[in-house]
């Protein structure tokens, strides 16, 4: 049977795939793709925490990450299509030159 462990060590995996994503890559796509992954190994932790007490707020918790995480996204891919169009690169060098 699956218990909350197993899915803790799913979470553990995500978000260190995720750390290590965001940490290394250049790319602001693959960067913003690795926050993704990192809030949804907390939303998969919410979500075993909250089926294993029997309790729905780890739930509803999740529902606001889950906004939280579509307003970063539009947010990002906005700035990244700036860059591009500006820069002619998503490179996260590039990035500096969008300061005042």
């Amino acid at each position: 049977m699956i218990g909350l462990h197993h899915y803790l060590v799913v979470s553990a995996i995500l978000f260190s795939v995720g750390l290590v994503g965001m940490l290394t890559r250049r790319n602001i796509l693959m960067i913003l793709l690795s926050i993704e992954l990192i809030l949804n190994s907390a939303n998969l932790s919410f979500v075993a925490f909250s089926a294993f007490l029997g309790d729905l707020s780890g739930q509803a918790v999740v529902f606001f990450t889950m906004i939280v995480a579509a307003a970063e996204v539009a947010v990002g891919l906005s700035l990244v299509i700036l860059l591009y169009r500006r820069q002619h690169t998503t490179g996260v060098k590039a990035m500096e030159t969008l300061k005042w």
